[in-house]
């Protein structure tokens, strides 16, 4: 039976939804200006996603990303003015502007970091959830990766090693249709990457990337499952992403006007605005507030990351060794 949302769920779900689009957004308008360093790979369109799985966690339980990192950062509770001036790479930033985009990283949130390493998440998760297991927390850890890492042996060794140890993790396979610019229908055998949990002895399920409501209610029965010591869980999020693999790509490999209609048909924002406002008790003038408030947010985000101070050489060395 899917859990009952309150209204402060719902409308902390959309915050958190609309706070992951217009920071997109406004990454995309602020690359495009050359105010940015290093590439970045925007997450807009698969707002639902994040949301849906972060919305179970707590800040002791941990997530590992991927190079699409900043829809996960947000929806894990990383301070946005922070992650703004971390992707500027500025001294402000979460990292001390030593990360960028594609290695931000918040431990204090349970965010272990992006990765630019294709698959390189999946075994920082099995770490993280053993030492949960060790510790009796009750904590889970999940993996973030996409339809190209469920190929990589990173991914199934982790998956093995998951399911042999019962550890309390969850491997979330946001299948985004393209590897880069290779099509999933291409390279992914299977069809649906949820199929191979069978091979491992835990369970796998499909579902719409577009419904925040459907990845929140896979999510909240794999990490229940996960929290009483059964193991882990394989949850395949089907959804699409609005811009290039990256910013540039001329995304010559999808069909022509593929783009414009996903935004027309399959937009999780327009669709959980549509729902909440039908079947809860929330207005469109409470989401409309929302927006103001993250429009807001935003563009102070963009201000001070634009004003902050660079890293100097002496920055170079600190943060390097840990000291005991």
């Amino acid at each position: 039976m899917a859990a009952a949302l309150s209204r402060e769920d719902l409308l902390e779900a959309y915050r958190r939804m609309k706070t992951i689009r217009e920071f997109e957004e406004r990454v995309h308008v602020e690359f495009a200006k050359g105010g940015i360093p290093g590439f970045v790979h925007l997450y807009a369109g698969e707002e639902a996603s994040a949301a849906g799985v972060c919305m179970n966690l707590t800040d002791e339980d941990k997530i590992a990303s991927t190079h699409r990192g900043h829809g996960h950062c947000i929806a894990k509770g990383v301070e946005v003015k922070g992650m703004m001036a971390e992707i500027f790479g500025k001294r402000t930033g979460t990292c001390h502007g030593k990360g960028g985009s594609m290695h931000i990283a918040d431990l204090d949130t349970g965010m272990l970091g992006a990765n630019g390493i294709v698959g390189g998440g999946p075994p920082l998760v099995c770490g993280a959830a053993l030492a949960a297991k060790m510790k009796r927390n009750g904590g889970v850890a999940i993996a973030f990766f996409g339809d190209g890492a469920s190929n990589q042996g990173t991914t199934f060794e982790s998956m093995n090693l998951a399911a042999a140890w019962k550890l309390p993790a969850i491997f979330v396979a946001e299948n985004n249709g393209y590897a880069e610019a290779t099509s999933a229908k291409f390279s992914v055998a299977c069809g649906d990457v949820s199929t191979r949990a069978a091979g491992f002895g835990m369970p796998g399920v499909t579902v719409d990337g577009h419904d925040f409501f459907a990845v929140h209610e896979a999510m909240r029965e794999a990490v229940e499952r996960a929290r009483r010591g059964e193991g882990p869980s394989l949850v395949e999020v089907k959804l699409d992403r609005f811009y290039g693999h990256f910013e540039g790509d001329n995304q010559n490999y999808r069909p022509q006007d593929e783009v414009k209609n996903i935004r027309a048909t399959k937009d999780c924002l327009n669709r959980f605005r549509d729902r909440v406002t039908r079947e809860h008790d929330i207005s469109a003038n409470e989401l409309d507030a929302v927006d103001a408030e993250v429009a807001r947010l935003i563009d102070e985000a963009v201000e001070e990351a634009r004003a902050a101070p660079d890293p100097q050489p002496a920055d170079l060395l600190t943060d390097v060794y840990i000291k005991y």
